[in-house]
């Protein structure tokens, strides 16, 4: 009996320890493989992926080779379109500029007009610093005459006097009763064209991305007509200027392509585009060289089968002084120039070259490049001109 009770628990045991093995062993098995996950990646790959792929970069292989991942790229988002400082009181906020680089001219005048002394040594030495500003022989002359028989008439010698007198006759010199307005409204179901002429290195390419900033900043839309074929670098720099203010650009897709022609579908596609106002570049050309004066000729002409020119502005660099005035007298026998853009007046350049220019094409300064930056061209304004010439 005894030994069937020990044979009975005997079996029982057993069934115990072999039931808790059946029950034990998965368990056992599974935390195997989570002990070998924590303690690094699979060496196995899936298919068509290589070992470590998907890792951080500089990742191994079951082989030990280093796979680079590289980081993703972000998407290129494009670039914000700029909203250019409407024209309105740009050359009051761009006076001090002028002012810094004319001091010497006012100072000088306001200097000998206030001292004592009016003699005629004195007149001459007034003339010669207004020569010297690039004012020109005439006009020099005859606001020197004009402002001594007032000084005499008036007989006096205040400072504040004498400059009130030469601030009238400076702004009469310079006119203020010239027509400056700028033709950018689009009439007849067609845009307003400008076109945009003058020599190398005046900043004339940099002139009509900064005029379509203007445009854009009193609200009117423009497209651009890259027609300096001669300068690929040229379309380059107008297609950025008008990336920033979300302008068009008609350019061609080869260098030398014929200027005229781009000139045509640049107003083409503006007229169809209904945009205000097409401002097309022209190649800076050599006024020595009349092949291309004549190539300037034809894009006018070319221009016109769709419609007048309302704007042909000729670009000046300021520093020249009376080789400017060479060059322009030239283009004007080309194309009838409307308005005159002045740049670099901020720089080395002498007042007097607006009045010299005016008087020698009858035509009125319309703009002026007062800086570097996209803002800095301005609407030529008489009054503020003048006031910063005196200090």
């Amino acid at each position: 009996m005894t030994n069937v009770l020990l044979i009975v628990i005997a079996i029982i045991v057993l069934a115990l320890i072999v039931g808790g093995a059946v029950l034990l062993g998965p368990r056992r098995r599974g935390a195997g493989r989570g002990q070998a996950t924590d303690a690094g990646p699979s060496t196995t790959a899936p298919p068509g992926r290589a070992a470590g792929a998907g890792t951080a970069e500089g990742g191994t292989t079951a082989e030990g080779g280093q796979i680079t991942v590289p980081p993703p790229t972000p998407a290129e988002s494009a670039p914000a379109v700029e909203r250019p400082l409407p024209s309105a009181g740009r050359m009051v906020r761009l006076r001090s500029r002028l002012a810094r680089s004319q001091t010497a001219f006012g100072s000088a005048l306001l200097g000998l007009l206030s001292s004592g002394k009016l003699d005629q040594d004195t007149w001459d030495e007034i003339e010669e610093i207004l020569i010297t500003a690039d004012m020109g022989a005439g006009p020099a002359a005859q606001l020197v005459n004009q402002l001594r028989t007032e000084v005499k008439v008036a007989g006096t010698r205040d400072p504040a006097q004498v400059k009130a007198m030469l601030r009238a006759d400076l702004l009469e010199q310079v006119g203020t009763d010239l027509d400056r307005t700028l033709h950018a409204q689009p009439h007849g179901g067609r845009p307003a064209v400008m076109l945009v002429v003058g020599v190398n290195g005046t900043g004339k390419t940099t002139t009509c991305g900064r005029l379509a900033r203007v445009l854009i900043g009193d609200g009117g839309t423009v497209l651009l007509g890259a027609a300096d074929t001669f300068r690929a670098a040229a379309a380059d720099q107008l297609q950025t200027w008008a990336e920033r203010v979300g302008a068009t650009v008609v350019r061609s897709d080869r260098e030398g392509a014929d200027p005229a022609s781009v000139a045509f579908d640049a107003v083409s596609k503006g007229t169809e585009a209904g945009v205000d106002t097409v401002i097309v570049d022209t190649a800076g050309r050599l006024h020595t060289k009349a092949g291309l004066m004549d190539e300037l000729g034809k894009i006018k002409r070319v221009i016109a089968r769709q419609g007048s020119v309302d704007e042909a502005l000729l670009v000046l660099d300021a520093t020249t002084g009376q080789n400017g005035l060479r060059q322009a007298r030239v283009f004007a026998e080309v194309v009838d120039i409307t308005g005159i853009v002045l740049t670099k007046l901020d720089g080395t350049a002498k007042g007097g070259i607006v009045i010299a220019v005016q008087r020698e094409l009858g035509v009125p300064v319309k703009l002026v490049g007062l800086g570097e930056g996209p803002d800095d061209l301005a609407p030529f304004e008489p009054e503020t001109f003048v006031d910063a010439l005196l200090g």
